[in-house]
């Protein structure tokens, strides 16, 4: 077994998972009626170091490593509403890193103080109408104009998007240049209420519905100068190198939302009676269950070794690409399995393992599908 957790790990877990039984599970429902996450939330868990695990200190951080965060992010999970550590881990995980990743110290002091705070919530808006996974496809453009560039285009299916004080926006510099199609992509620092951002209707979804999805538009949007983040032209290689941590989060959220509802399929089994028999006394029951916990556990021990990989700065897109696509394949295979053991009460909105079943599906298209999954690994194995 990979064991990668300290005794500070642990404690830290302790914590994490009193809050989320006290400050968390009995608020889900209302949340996911409201379709977002209230920002005294945001607030809260800023008060207490979540935002901010493993940025320094002297912006507020926890200066913490990455096990912590996955420690944080295994515990928010098994909150029985995935919307929820969808939209922190988009916050700590998938939007802010590229500020501290690439911005300047003017650029750090000024915002990241506020996002570990919780002060302010980021959103990461790259995913376009024309293709998600084809990055390098963007249409959305910026003209350098004076001390400012000029924005333009538009997004969908962004995280936050609603309630986002601070937007990371992926533009194009430049004309398509179709042999160097990921040549001219950059990052912009787009604040809430720049003038041209338009922040579109909140999106109906199948599943996550805690956590606020938006369309963005922008329209000939001014963004100063200084809200450049690195070099000009320079963003494709940033969010590339990202999007490794961002499909390691994705599985570990995976794995254990999985582990939860399986919990709670046991314990359904055990107290369900058919033909005067424990449904889990039954031979097609008890295999379904035995199946779901080895997938489980091959899933959990797969992101932890990669996690500690991940930590040393030795992961590979290959390795995080196969956790990626084995984790939240594992997550629908449960979602399967789980409401079938249930039967018609997995059909019912009174049970999580319906709210499971809805959340779990996005998880094989969020973030690089798993045929881009695949086809990274192809590439990787020289086919």
């Amino acid at each position: 077994m990979v064991w990668i957790f300290s005794e500070e790990h642990e404690i830290f877990r302790r914590n994490v998972r009193q809050f989320v039984e006290k400050e968390v599970m009995p608020h889900t429902e209302e949340w996911e009626e409201n379709g977002e996450i209230p920002r005294s939330v945001w607030r809260r868990m800023g008060e207490l170091g979540y935002l901010g695990i493993e940025y320094p200190e002297e912006f507020g951080g926890g200066g913490g490593d990455f096990i912590s965060t996955l420690v944080f992010m295994e515990e928010i999970s098994r909150c029985g509403a995935m919307g929820f550590p969808i939209s922190v881990s988009v916050h700590t995980d998938m939007a802010s890193p590229y500020l501290f990743a690439s911005g300047t110290n003017e650029q750090k002091r000024k915002y990241l103080p506020r996002i570990i705070s919780g002060e302010a919530i980021s959103a990461i808006a790259i995913t376009e109408s024309s293709g998600g996974s084809d990055v390098a496809g963007i249409h959305s453009y910026a003209k350098r104009a004076g001390r400012h560039y000029i924005l333009n285009g538009s997004k969908i299916f962004i995280t936050n998007g609603i309630n986002a004080d601070i937007y990371f926006v992926a533009a194009r510099i430049g004309e398509v240049n179709e042999r160097a199609r990921y040549k001219g992509i950059s990052i912009f620092i787009v604040e809430k209420g720049t003038l041209g951002l338009v922040v579109g209707r909140k999106l109906d979804k199948m599943g996550w519905l805690c956590s606020d999805t938006a369309e963005l538009f922008f329209e000939d949007c001014r963004v100063p100068s200084e809200n450049l983040l690195g070099l000009e032209g320079e963003g494709f290689h940033e969010i590339m190198k990202n999007f490794q941590r961002e499909r390691l989060v994705i599985s570990i959220v995976s794995v254990s939302a999985s582990q939860k509802v399986f919990e709670d399929t046991i314990a359904y089994a055990r107290e369900r009676v058919v033909f005067d028999r424990q449904l889990s006394k039954l031979q097609v029951i008890r295999h379904k269950i035995a199946d779901m916990a080895t997938q489980i556990e091959a899933a959990r021990q797969l992101t932890y070794y990669v996690s500690l990989l991940f930590s040393q700065g030795k992961a590979t897109d290959k390795e995080v690409s196969m956790t990626k696509l084995f984790t939240t394949e594992v997550a629908n295979r449960v979602a399967y399995d789980a409401l079938q053991i249930h039967g018609g009460y997995g059909y019912m909105r009174e049970f999580p393992v319906e709210r499971f079943y809805r959340d779990a599906r996005v998880l094989t298209i969020g973030a690089g599908t798993s045929e881009i999954m695949k086809e990274i690994i192809a590439k990787r194995l020289e086919l």
